[in-house]
């Protein structure tokens, strides 16, 4: 289908920057996601390769053609959006088919694209309804069948399950999948969501302040963040972060303390540790590295979320699902020491 590089791409309207210096080599058939908070510039770069915006900076190459100068209409690429876009006033059938009316395909070709495109998703039995009458994921799958039917071959999806409630994203992101594997077409996704992220990408592009964090597979970006903001981003609850010192291998903060360290450095520095990296002690011989106050217990049938409270900190730790206690109570907590992660405490950078 399509291989799309984006080389030194900026964007900037006047004095305000949207994206610095984004450099991305999307491979064939790749579901890439764009993953970062609201004007992060995730948006503007996907809008800058469906060519809706021009690059300040940069070259944006689909299978070794520059597309800097090409009209959105001739880069063959087909765009999901939040909001549907579909028409009220015609069925889903004209919906699916109005991409094939002004491409000129042969009013019999037409058909056979739209009723394979609906059953793909499957709306094969919806086709004769207008939008209005259907619920948010129906619309939503017409809105992917419209995309589909025109065969391009690039997708580009700006966060289209945010109108969705849980059940249904959940639903959407396995179909999401599904369909972009069977098609085989060169996927770019934008997010918000880091659960939506994880579940669908081949690769995630996490972005902030319109700079590239990190990419990576979704176990690189959850098992080796290289800063605190990605850190902090991926995980559900994220990855706790807490400052302290640390001296020949020992780490200390208020009511923390880590030894046998490998660390070779001494100074304030940032200890991260994972929510399902934490374990409630409850032995009194038991090795632990934590106490805390009993902030808040929620039990969700699977595991316990268990917040433990140190001064103005927040400690999020995945119990077992039987684990119950009361609020005030004291506890202490045992860190997996193979599974600690250090930040300097300036720049938030990576200590290996």
């Amino acid at each position: 289908m399509a291989r799309i590089q984006l080389s030194g791409i900026q964007k900037k309207w006047g004095a305000v920057w949207g994206v610095r210096d984004v450099n991305i080599d999307i491979a064939d058939e790749e579901l890439l996601v764009l993953l970062g908070p609201s004007g992060c510039g995730k948006t503007t770069t996907m809008r800058m390769i469906a060519g809706l915006e021009d690059p300040t900076e940069g070259e944006i190459v689909m299978d070794g053609e520059i597309m800097n100068d090409v009209d959105a209409r001739d880069r063959d690429v087909a765009m999901v959006f939040q909001g549907y876009a579909l028409y009220p006033n015609m069925s889903i059938y004209e919906n699916i088919r109005f991409p094939l009316r002004m491409r000129n395909v042969p009013k019999e070709e037409q058909d056979r694209l739209v009723r394979r495109a609906a059953d793909m998703v499957e709306m094969g039995e919806y086709l004769d309804r207008k939008p209005g009458a259907l619920s948010g994921g129906q619309r939503q799958r017409a809105a992917l069948a419209r995309a589909v039917v025109r065969q391009p071959q690039v997708f580009l999806m700006d966060e289209p399950l945010s109108n969705l409630d849980a059940k249904l994203r959940q639903a959407m992101r396995v179909q999401i999948k599904h369909l972009q594997r069977q098609l085989k077409i060169t996927t770019v996704y934008v997010t918000h969501d880091q659960i939506e992220a994880m579940t669908l990408a081949d690769r995630i592009v996490i972005m902030q302040g319109g700079a590239i964090q990190q990419i990576g597979t979704p176990d690189e970006i959850y098992s080796d963040p290289k800063n605190t903001f990605v850190a902090g981003f991926i995980g559900a609850p994220p990855m706790n972060l807490v400052d302290g010192e640390v001296k020949n291998g020992t780490f200390t903060s208020k009511n923390i303390q880590v030894s046998g360290l490998s660390l070779k450095i001494d100074g304030p520095i940032k200890l991260g540790v994972r929510p399902e990296d934490c374990a409630v002690v409850v032995s009194d011989s038991a090795v632990s590295h934590m106490t805390g106050e009993v902030y808040g217990v929620e039990p969700t049938g699977d595991m316990t979320y268990l917040t433990l409270r140190i001064g103005e900190t927040n400690i999020e730790i995945k119990a077992d699902r039987d684990y119950r206690s009361e609020l005030g109570q004291t506890e202490k907590v045992a860190f997996d020491v193979n599974r600690l992660y250090f930040f300097q405490a300036e720049t938030g950078q990576r200590v290996r």
